[in-house]
């Protein structure tokens, strides 16, 4: 399948200020390409399917295209006329469907930003797994308060404390997602040079680390650390992430660029899954990995 909206937003995933953009949710997108495909397996036409749910030609293309959502009296009639009995599809498409007209505590946040950092957390929110790769900034979801608060005021230095305030709230909000009643299983590979790089200062630096450690021991928590020994490695160009998700959805990469950030899904995202493998075997194991984090955080006293 095609990377989904290709560079579909601007969005710096530390920092998180941006201003809105206005456009089809990633989420919309998804569900769109989903009653597309399914409309072409069963051979049918736009307007045979709009006939169906009375509904015209140009309404069925706006919900593929993701730019008006379907909603669900309207999947869910398009899933019997489709054919679809896979009871796992049904039910994935028809949450997916509610979950773009109900509204998450993510959506709190969407006058003041990017929609796509809310569709990130929804993402988030939703993923069973997620490996990630990073190179530069401790990621979100295993990031301090005062760490995060540091991150983000690096990102933007004028910016007012109470936005500081909003946006650290998000994040720390963000990683209820590894401690719900059914937590995402989180595997992290951190470069070795996010361990030396003092953000925040001494304090909060040896507390982010002892954090890491804390976290790693967790049963849905896997921290490795990728070793200045390793030398280049297979990601040169940078961190990532791969959103394991439930069916009827494949996975999800995602990655940063400078013109913008990139979702990619199903055949692309192998890429990624092999850039992981070949990072996984060069790091450190768990338990390695927790000493050399310790005992860099003690260097930090």
């Amino acid at each position: 399948m095609a990377a989904i909206g290709q560079i579909i937003h601007f969005e710096d995933q530390q920092g998180e200020r941006v201003a809105p953009r206005k456009g089809p949710t990633l989420r919309a997108q998804w569900l769109g390409k989903q009653l597309r495909e399914l409309r072409e397996a069963a051979k049918l036409t736009l307007r045979e399917a709009g006939d169906h749910v009375q509904r015209d030609q140009a309404a069925l293309s706006r919900w593929e295209q993701g730019l008006t959502p379907a909603r669900v009296p309207d999947v869910l009639a398009l899933l019997n006329l489709y054919g679809v009995d896979d009871p796992d599809v049904r039910d994935g498409l028809e949450r997916l469907s509610r979950d773009i007209w109900q509204k998450g505590w993510w959506d709190d946040y969407a006058g003041e930003t990017s929609g796509k950092v809310i569709d990130h957390a929804w993402l988030e929110s939703r993923a069973e797994t997620l490996r990630s790769f990073d190179v530069l900034v401790i990621p979100g979801l295993l990031q301090t308060a005062e760490y995060a608060e540091a991150v983000i005021r690096a990102a933007d230095p004028e910016a007012d404390p109470a936005y500081v305030a909003r946006w650290v709230r998000f994040r720390m909000i963000r990683q209820q997602v590894l401690t719900r009643e059914e937590p995402m299983r989180f595997a992290a590979i951190l470069d070795e040079a996010l361990l030396c790089r003092v953000v925040g200062g001494a304090p909060v630096m040896r507390t982010q680390l002892q954090h890491l450690v804390h976290l790693g021991a967790r049963p849905n928590i896997a921290i490795r650390v990728l070793p200045f020994s390793a030398g280049a490695h297979a990601s040169p160009r940078g961190p990532f992430m791969i959103f394991g998700m439930a069916v009827p959805y494949s996975d999800i990469a995602f990655t940063e660029t400078r013109a913008g950030c990139i979702y990619v899904e199903s055949d692309r995202v192998g890429n990624f899954a092999q850039a992981y493998d070949y990072l996984h075997k060069a790091a450190l194991t768990p338990e390695e990995s927790a000493a050399l984090i310790a005992a860099t955080a003690d260097r930090m006293a």
